[in-house]
Protein backbone atom coordinates (compact mmCIF):
# COMPACT_ATOMS: atom_id res chain seq x y z
CA UNK A 1 0.00 0.00 0.00
CA UNK A 2 1.77 3.11 -1.23
CA UNK A 3 -0.24 5.45 0.98
CA UNK A 4 0.72 3.56 4.14
CA UNK A 5 4.34 3.41 2.97
CA UNK A 6 4.60 7.15 2.34
CA UNK A 7 2.85 7.84 5.65
CA UNK A 8 5.51 5.91 7.55
CA UNK A 9 8.29 7.64 5.65
CA UNK A 10 6.85 11.10 6.28
CA UNK A 11 6.35 10.40 9.98
CA UNK A 12 9.90 9.23 10.60
CA UNK A 13 12.03 11.05 8.01
CA UNK A 14 13.40 14.48 8.86
CA UNK A 15 12.69 16.63 5.81
CA UNK A 16 12.28 20.31 5.12
CA UNK A 17 10.04 20.14 2.06
CA UNK A 18 9.18 17.33 -0.35
CA UNK A 19 7.84 16.86 -3.85
CA UNK A 20 5.82 13.70 -4.44
CA UNK A 21 5.66 12.77 -8.13
CA UNK A 22 2.69 10.89 -9.55
CA UNK A 23 1.68 10.12 -13.13
CA UNK A 24 -1.75 11.69 -13.54
CA UNK A 25 -3.60 14.88 -12.67
CA UNK A 26 -6.24 12.91 -10.82
CA UNK A 27 -3.62 11.28 -8.63
CA UNK A 28 -2.16 14.63 -7.57
CA UNK A 29 -5.48 15.66 -6.03
CA UNK A 30 -6.19 12.21 -4.62
CA UNK A 31 -2.81 11.73 -2.94
CA UNK A 32 -2.69 15.30 -1.62
CA UNK A 33 -6.17 14.97 -0.13
CA UNK A 34 -5.32 11.69 1.59
CA UNK A 35 -2.10 13.11 3.01
CA UNK A 36 -3.98 16.11 4.40
CA UNK A 37 -6.48 13.73 5.99
CA UNK A 38 -3.53 12.10 7.78
CA UNK A 39 -2.34 15.39 9.19
CA UNK A 40 0.30 16.45 6.68
CA UNK A 41 0.58 19.87 5.07
CA UNK A 42 0.14 18.92 1.40
CA UNK A 43 -1.18 20.46 -1.81
CA UNK A 44 -1.38 19.46 -5.47
CA UNK A 45 -0.30 21.12 -8.69
CA UNK A 46 -1.21 19.86 -12.15
CA UNK A 47 -2.13 21.12 -15.58
CA UNK A 48 -5.73 21.85 -14.56
CA UNK A 49 -4.74 24.31 -11.85
CA UNK A 50 -4.82 27.99 -12.78
CA UNK A 51 -1.49 29.78 -12.95
CA UNK A 52 -2.40 32.17 -10.13
CA UNK A 53 -3.23 29.29 -7.80
CA UNK A 54 -0.06 27.48 -8.84
CA UNK A 55 2.01 30.52 -7.94
CA UNK A 56 0.32 30.83 -4.55
CA UNK A 57 0.98 27.15 -3.83
CA UNK A 58 4.65 27.44 -4.77
CA UNK A 59 4.98 30.56 -2.60
CA UNK A 60 3.53 28.62 0.34
CA UNK A 61 6.09 25.89 -0.26
CA UNK A 62 8.90 28.44 -0.34
CA UNK A 63 7.98 30.23 2.89
CA UNK A 64 7.21 27.10 4.93
CA UNK A 65 3.42 27.27 5.04
CA UNK A 66 3.37 24.10 2.93
CA UNK A 67 5.65 21.08 3.30
CA UNK A 68 4.56 18.58 0.65
CA UNK A 69 3.78 19.23 -3.00
CA UNK A 70 2.16 16.46 -5.06
CA UNK A 71 2.85 17.05 -8.74
CA UNK A 72 3.02 15.62 -12.23
CA UNK A 73 6.19 15.88 -14.29
CA UNK A 74 4.73 18.58 -16.52
CA UNK A 75 3.43 20.72 -13.64
CA UNK A 76 6.80 20.62 -11.84
CA UNK A 77 8.79 21.93 -14.79
CA UNK A 78 10.68 25.07 -13.92
CA UNK A 79 10.04 24.62 -10.20
CA UNK A 80 12.96 26.01 -8.20
CA UNK A 81 12.53 25.90 -4.41
CA UNK A 82 15.61 25.74 -2.18
CA UNK A 83 13.64 24.17 0.71
CA UNK A 84 13.04 20.92 -1.16
CA UNK A 85 15.16 18.33 0.62
CA UNK A 86 13.40 15.19 -0.65
CA UNK A 87 11.83 13.93 -3.85
CA UNK A 88 9.56 10.89 -3.55
CA UNK A 89 8.66 9.06 -6.74
CA UNK A 90 5.24 7.72 -5.77
CA UNK A 91 4.96 6.40 -9.34
CA UNK A 92 8.06 5.41 -11.26
CA UNK A 93 8.61 7.71 -14.27
CA UNK A 94 8.03 6.46 -17.78
CA UNK A 95 11.56 7.24 -18.91
CA UNK A 96 14.98 7.90 -17.44
CA UNK A 97 15.04 11.53 -18.56
CA UNK A 98 11.98 12.30 -16.44
CA UNK A 99 13.67 10.70 -13.43
CA UNK A 100 16.75 12.88 -13.87
CA UNK A 101 14.53 15.98 -14.03
CA UNK A 102 12.64 14.88 -10.91
CA UNK A 103 15.65 14.35 -8.69
CA UNK A 104 17.09 17.61 -9.96
CA UNK A 105 14.43 19.42 -7.90
CA UNK A 106 16.24 18.56 -4.67
CA UNK A 107 19.69 19.35 -3.32
CA UNK A 108 19.75 22.91 -4.66
CA UNK A 109 21.78 25.87 -3.47
CA UNK A 110 24.61 23.63 -2.30
CA UNK A 111 22.34 21.54 -0.08
CA UNK A 112 22.16 17.78 0.08
CA UNK A 113 19.06 16.02 -1.16
CA UNK A 114 17.51 12.60 -1.14
CA UNK A 115 15.33 10.80 -3.67
CA UNK A 116 13.05 7.86 -2.82
CA UNK A 117 11.47 5.64 -5.44
CA UNK A 118 8.53 3.24 -5.07
CA UNK A 119 9.00 0.27 -7.39
CA UNK A 120 6.81 -2.75 -8.09
CA UNK A 121 8.56 -5.93 -9.22
CA UNK A 122 7.29 -5.59 -12.77
CA UNK A 123 8.93 -2.14 -12.91
CA UNK A 124 12.40 -3.39 -12.09
CA UNK A 125 13.49 -3.17 -15.70
CA UNK A 126 12.93 0.59 -15.58
CA UNK A 127 14.79 0.67 -12.26
CA UNK A 128 17.83 -0.89 -13.93
CA UNK A 129 17.55 1.61 -16.79
CA UNK A 130 17.55 4.46 -14.29
CA UNK A 131 20.65 3.06 -12.60
CA UNK A 132 22.44 2.88 -15.96
CA UNK A 133 21.34 6.39 -16.96
CA UNK A 134 22.46 7.95 -13.67
CA UNK A 135 25.53 5.71 -13.42
CA UNK A 136 24.69 5.13 -9.78
CA UNK A 137 23.16 2.11 -8.02
CA UNK A 138 19.94 2.68 -6.09
CA UNK A 139 20.01 1.33 -2.55
CA UNK A 140 17.02 -0.65 -1.35
CA UNK A 141 15.62 0.95 1.79
CA UNK A 142 13.66 -0.37 4.75
CA UNK A 143 10.26 1.05 5.56
CA UNK A 144 10.03 2.44 9.08
CA UNK A 145 8.50 -0.09 11.45
CA UNK A 146 5.42 0.55 13.57
CA UNK A 147 7.69 0.91 16.62
CA UNK A 148 9.79 3.52 14.83
CA UNK A 149 6.70 5.46 13.80
CA UNK A 150 5.36 5.41 17.35
CA UNK A 151 8.68 6.51 18.80
CA UNK A 152 8.70 9.43 16.39
CA UNK A 153 5.17 10.39 17.44
CA UNK A 154 6.17 10.33 21.11
CA UNK A 155 9.15 12.58 20.45
CA UNK A 156 7.01 15.06 18.52
CA UNK A 157 4.43 15.00 21.31
CA UNK A 158 7.13 15.87 23.84
CA UNK A 159 8.39 18.66 21.57
CA UNK A 160 4.88 20.10 21.30
CA UNK A 161 4.59 20.18 25.09
CA UNK A 162 7.91 22.02 25.34
CA UNK A 163 6.77 24.57 22.78
CA UNK A 164 3.44 25.09 24.57
CA UNK A 165 5.20 25.88 27.85
CA UNK A 166 6.12 29.22 26.28
CA UNK A 167 2.48 30.13 25.75
CA UNK A 168 1.27 33.41 27.25
CA UNK A 169 -1.87 31.64 28.45
CA UNK A 170 -0.05 29.18 30.69
CA UNK A 171 -1.09 30.97 33.89
CA UNK A 172 -4.77 30.90 32.92
CA UNK A 173 -4.81 27.22 32.08
CA UNK A 174 -2.65 26.26 35.05
CA UNK A 175 -5.23 27.83 37.37
CA UNK A 176 -8.12 26.08 35.61
CA UNK A 177 -6.42 22.67 35.66
CA UNK A 178 -5.45 23.02 39.31
CA UNK A 179 -9.00 23.98 40.28
CA UNK A 180 -10.45 21.03 38.34
CA UNK A 181 -8.00 18.65 39.97
CA UNK A 182 -8.89 19.81 43.48
CA UNK A 183 -12.66 19.92 42.93
CA UNK A 184 -12.83 16.43 41.41
CA UNK A 185 -10.00 14.87 43.38
CA UNK A 186 -8.22 13.81 40.19
CA UNK A 187 -4.42 13.80 39.94
CA UNK A 188 -2.91 16.49 37.74
CA UNK A 189 -1.27 13.82 35.59
CA UNK A 190 -4.68 12.35 34.77
CA UNK A 191 -6.04 15.77 33.88
CA UNK A 192 -3.06 16.37 31.58
CA UNK A 193 -3.59 12.96 29.96
CA UNK A 194 -7.27 13.76 29.41
CA UNK A 195 -6.36 17.04 27.72
CA UNK A 196 -3.85 15.27 25.49
CA UNK A 197 -6.48 12.70 24.53
CA UNK A 198 -8.92 15.51 23.80
CA UNK A 199 -6.40 17.06 21.43
CA UNK A 200 -6.34 13.82 19.43
CA UNK A 201 -10.01 14.38 18.50
CA UNK A 202 -10.75 10.68 18.71
CA UNK A 203 -7.83 9.61 16.54
CA UNK A 204 -5.50 6.83 17.66
CA UNK A 205 -2.21 8.28 18.85
CA UNK A 206 -0.10 5.16 18.34
CA UNK A 207 0.03 3.20 15.12
CA UNK A 208 -0.95 -0.44 15.41
CA UNK A 209 0.12 -3.48 13.46
CA UNK A 210 -2.54 -4.73 11.07
CA UNK A 211 -4.52 -7.66 12.52
CA UNK A 212 -3.16 -10.98 11.24
CA UNK A 213 -6.38 -11.81 9.44
CA UNK A 214 -6.19 -8.55 7.52
CA UNK A 215 -2.60 -8.78 6.44
CA UNK A 216 -1.99 -9.54 2.82
CA UNK A 217 -1.16 -13.12 2.24
CA UNK A 218 2.08 -13.80 0.47
CA UNK A 219 1.93 -16.12 -2.46
CA UNK A 220 5.59 -16.36 -3.49
CA UNK A 221 5.92 -19.12 -6.04
CA UNK A 222 9.25 -20.15 -4.50
CA UNK A 223 7.83 -20.37 -0.97
CA UNK A 224 6.18 -23.81 -1.07
CA UNK A 225 4.44 -23.94 2.26
CA UNK A 226 0.95 -25.11 1.43
CA UNK A 227 -0.12 -21.73 0.06
CA UNK A 228 -3.38 -21.36 -1.73
CA UNK A 229 -1.96 -21.69 -5.22
CA UNK A 230 1.11 -23.89 -4.75
CA UNK A 231 1.47 -26.15 -7.75
CA UNK A 232 3.61 -28.76 -6.01
CA UNK A 233 1.83 -29.05 -2.66
CA UNK A 234 -1.47 -30.83 -3.23
CA UNK A 235 -2.72 -30.78 0.34
CA UNK A 236 -6.23 -29.48 0.04
CA UNK A 237 -5.57 -26.15 -1.71
CA UNK A 238 -8.81 -24.62 -2.77
CA UNK A 239 -8.20 -25.09 -6.47
CA UNK A 240 -6.36 -28.42 -6.52
CA UNK A 241 -7.91 -30.26 -9.43
CA UNK A 242 -6.93 -33.71 -8.13
CA UNK A 243 -8.90 -33.22 -4.91
CA UNK A 244 -12.20 -32.08 -6.36
CA UNK A 245 -13.98 -35.40 -6.01
CA UNK A 246 -17.06 -36.34 -7.98
CA UNK A 247 -20.16 -34.20 -8.24
CA UNK A 248 -21.71 -35.89 -5.25
CA UNK A 249 -18.96 -34.55 -3.00
CA UNK A 250 -19.26 -30.92 -3.98
CA UNK A 251 -22.29 -29.98 -1.97
CA UNK A 252 -20.38 -30.21 1.31
CA UNK A 253 -17.54 -28.07 0.02
CA UNK A 254 -19.86 -25.42 -1.29
CA UNK A 255 -21.66 -25.18 2.05
CA UNK A 256 -18.63 -23.35 3.44
CA UNK A 257 -19.53 -20.50 1.14
CA UNK A 258 -23.24 -20.39 1.71
CA UNK A 259 -24.27 -17.48 -0.49
CA UNK A 260 -27.19 -16.53 1.70
CA UNK A 261 -25.37 -16.94 5.00
CA UNK A 262 -21.75 -15.83 4.75
CA UNK A 263 -21.60 -13.45 1.80
CA UNK A 264 -23.02 -10.25 0.41
CA UNK A 265 -22.90 -9.59 -3.33
CA UNK A 266 -21.10 -6.42 -4.42
CA UNK A 267 -21.19 -4.79 -7.83
CA UNK A 268 -18.02 -3.50 -9.54
CA UNK A 269 -18.12 -1.08 -12.47
CA UNK A 270 -15.77 -3.17 -14.63
CA UNK A 271 -16.49 -6.21 -16.75
CA UNK A 272 -15.72 -7.95 -20.02
CA UNK A 273 -15.59 -4.63 -21.81
CA UNK A 274 -12.48 -3.83 -19.76
CA UNK A 275 -11.12 -7.35 -20.42
CA UNK A 276 -11.00 -8.20 -16.73
CA UNK A 277 -10.73 -11.74 -15.44
CA UNK A 278 -11.22 -13.23 -11.99
CA UNK A 279 -7.47 -13.20 -11.35
CA UNK A 280 -7.23 -9.45 -11.80
CA UNK A 281 -10.29 -8.84 -9.64
CA UNK A 282 -9.16 -11.04 -6.77
CA UNK A 283 -5.62 -9.67 -6.96
CA UNK A 284 -6.72 -6.05 -6.78
CA UNK A 285 -9.27 -6.56 -3.99
CA UNK A 286 -6.92 -8.76 -1.96
CA UNK A 287 -4.12 -6.22 -2.17
CA UNK A 288 -6.19 -3.12 -1.49
CA UNK A 289 -8.46 -4.58 1.17
CA UNK A 290 -6.09 -7.01 2.85
CA UNK A 291 -8.50 -9.84 2.05
CA UNK A 292 -7.63 -13.54 2.24
CA UNK A 293 -8.71 -16.57 0.25
CA UNK A 294 -11.68 -17.32 2.51
CA UNK A 295 -13.09 -13.83 1.92
CA UNK A 296 -14.12 -14.53 -1.68
CA UNK A 297 -17.20 -16.32 -2.90
CA UNK A 298 -18.52 -16.48 -6.45
CA UNK A 299 -17.38 -13.95 -9.07
CA UNK A 300 -19.69 -13.20 -12.01
CA UNK A 301 -18.28 -11.17 -14.90
CA UNK A 302 -20.83 -9.46 -17.16
CA UNK A 303 -20.26 -7.12 -20.10
CA UNK A 304 -20.14 -3.86 -18.16
CA UNK A 305 -19.97 -4.94 -14.51
CA UNK A 306 -18.88 -7.72 -12.19
CA UNK A 307 -20.63 -9.26 -9.18
CA UNK A 308 -18.37 -10.42 -6.35
CA UNK A 309 -19.38 -12.21 -3.17
CA UNK A 310 -17.53 -10.78 -0.17
CA UNK A 311 -18.02 -11.31 3.58
CA UNK A 312 -21.36 -10.07 4.89
CA UNK A 313 -19.69 -8.64 8.02
CA UNK A 314 -16.86 -6.93 6.15
CA UNK A 315 -15.28 -4.04 8.05
CA UNK A 316 -16.48 -0.65 6.68
CA UNK A 317 -12.85 0.50 6.70
CA UNK A 318 -12.00 -2.28 4.27
CA UNK A 319 -14.87 -1.25 2.01
CA UNK A 320 -13.55 2.30 2.17
CA UNK A 321 -10.14 1.17 0.95
CA UNK A 322 -11.72 -0.85 -1.83
CA UNK A 323 -13.65 2.18 -3.07
CA UNK A 324 -10.40 3.69 -4.40
CA UNK A 325 -9.37 0.52 -6.24
CA UNK A 326 -8.77 0.55 -9.98
CA UNK A 327 -8.82 -2.45 -12.27
CA UNK A 328 -7.65 -2.07 -15.87
CA UNK A 329 -7.23 1.63 -15.12
CA UNK A 330 -10.87 2.18 -14.12
CA UNK A 331 -12.34 2.88 -10.70
CA UNK A 332 -14.44 -0.09 -9.66
CA UNK A 333 -17.01 2.00 -7.72
CA UNK A 334 -17.81 -0.93 -5.46
CA UNK A 335 -21.33 -1.01 -4.01
CA UNK A 336 -23.81 -3.57 -2.74
CA UNK A 337 -25.74 -5.18 -5.56
CA UNK A 338 -29.50 -4.75 -5.45
CA UNK A 339 -30.45 -6.37 -8.75
CA UNK A 340 -31.45 -9.93 -9.48
CA UNK A 341 -28.63 -12.47 -9.94
CA UNK A 342 -27.66 -13.24 -13.54
CA UNK A 343 -28.78 -16.37 -15.28
CA UNK A 344 -26.79 -19.50 -14.54
CA UNK A 345 -25.18 -19.59 -17.96
CA UNK A 346 -23.72 -16.11 -17.37
CA UNK A 347 -22.01 -16.89 -14.10
CA UNK A 348 -18.27 -16.34 -13.86
CA UNK A 349 -15.78 -18.94 -12.82
CA UNK A 350 -13.83 -18.02 -9.73
CA UNK A 351 -15.27 -21.00 -7.85
CA UNK A 352 -15.90 -23.27 -10.79
CA UNK A 353 -18.31 -22.86 -13.70
CA UNK A 354 -16.73 -19.69 -15.02
CA UNK A 355 -18.30 -17.72 -17.83
CA UNK A 356 -18.05 -19.71 -21.02
CA UNK A 357 -16.21 -16.94 -22.86
CA UNK A 358 -13.52 -16.77 -20.17
CA UNK A 359 -12.68 -20.40 -19.57
CA UNK A 360 -9.22 -20.39 -21.04
CA UNK A 361 -7.61 -23.41 -22.69
CA UNK A 362 -8.69 -26.07 -20.20
CA UNK A 363 -12.32 -25.24 -19.53
CA UNK A 364 -13.75 -23.54 -16.48
CA UNK A 365 -14.00 -26.25 -13.82
CA UNK A 366 -11.31 -25.13 -11.45
CA UNK A 367 -9.26 -22.03 -10.81
CA UNK A 368 -8.44 -19.14 -13.01
CA UNK A 369 -4.71 -19.09 -13.63
CA UNK A 370 -4.72 -16.82 -16.65
CA UNK A 371 -2.61 -18.07 -19.49
CA UNK A 372 -2.44 -15.03 -21.73
CA UNK A 373 -0.24 -12.21 -20.58
CA UNK A 374 -2.68 -9.42 -21.35
CA UNK A 375 -4.90 -10.03 -18.34
CA UNK A 376 -2.43 -10.15 -15.53
CA UNK A 377 -2.69 -8.32 -12.29
CA UNK A 378 -4.73 -5.31 -11.46
CA UNK A 379 -4.23 -2.41 -9.11
CA UNK A 380 -1.75 -3.47 -6.50
CA UNK A 381 -0.74 -6.70 -8.16
CA UNK A 382 -1.43 -10.17 -6.86
CA UNK A 383 1.13 -12.51 -5.45
CA UNK A 384 -0.67 -15.77 -6.06
CA UNK A 385 -1.16 -18.02 -9.05
CA UNK A 386 0.23 -15.67 -11.63
CA UNK A 387 2.75 -16.02 -14.39
CA UNK A 388 6.33 -15.38 -13.44
CA UNK A 389 6.47 -11.85 -14.86
CA UNK A 390 3.29 -10.74 -13.13
CA UNK A 391 4.61 -9.53 -9.83
CA UNK A 392 2.55 -6.60 -8.76
CA UNK A 393 0.73 -3.63 -10.14
CA UNK A 394 0.05 -0.19 -8.80
CA UNK A 395 0.64 -0.97 -5.15
CA UNK A 396 3.88 0.35 -3.68
CA UNK A 397 7.07 -1.59 -3.70
CA UNK A 398 6.20 -2.71 -0.19
CA UNK A 399 3.27 -4.64 -1.61
CA UNK A 400 5.45 -6.47 -4.09
CA UNK A 401 8.57 -7.24 -2.16
CA UNK A 402 10.37 -10.55 -2.09
CA UNK A 403 11.38 -11.57 1.43
CA UNK A 404 11.69 -8.75 3.90
CA UNK A 405 8.35 -7.34 5.07
CA UNK A 406 10.03 -4.02 5.75
CA UNK A 407 11.36 -3.42 2.25
CA UNK A 408 9.74 -0.24 1.14
CA UNK A 409 11.36 1.37 -1.88
CA UNK A 410 14.60 2.49 -3.37
CA UNK A 411 16.73 5.32 -2.23
CA UNK A 412 19.14 7.48 -4.17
Amino acid sequence: NKLDAITRILEVTEFEAMIVFVRTRHETEEVAEKLRARGFSAAAINGDIAQAQRERTVDQLKDGRLDILVATDVAARGLDVDRISHVLNYDIPNDTESYVHRIGRTGRAGRTGEAILFVTPRERRMLRSIERATNAPLEEMDLPTVDEVNESRKEKFADSITASLESKQMDVFRTLVKRYSEEHDIPMADVAAALASQAQAGEEFLMKEAPPERRRERFDRDDRRGGRFDRDDRRGGRFDRDDRGDRGDRGERRSRFDRDGDFTTYRLAVGKRQHVRPGAIVGALANEGGLTNKDFGRITIAVDHTLVELPKDMDPAVLGRLSDTRISGQLINIEKDTGRPPAREDRGGYRGGRDRDDRGDRGGRGGWRDRDGDDRGGRGGYRGGRDRDDRGGRGGYRGGRDRDDRRGGWRD
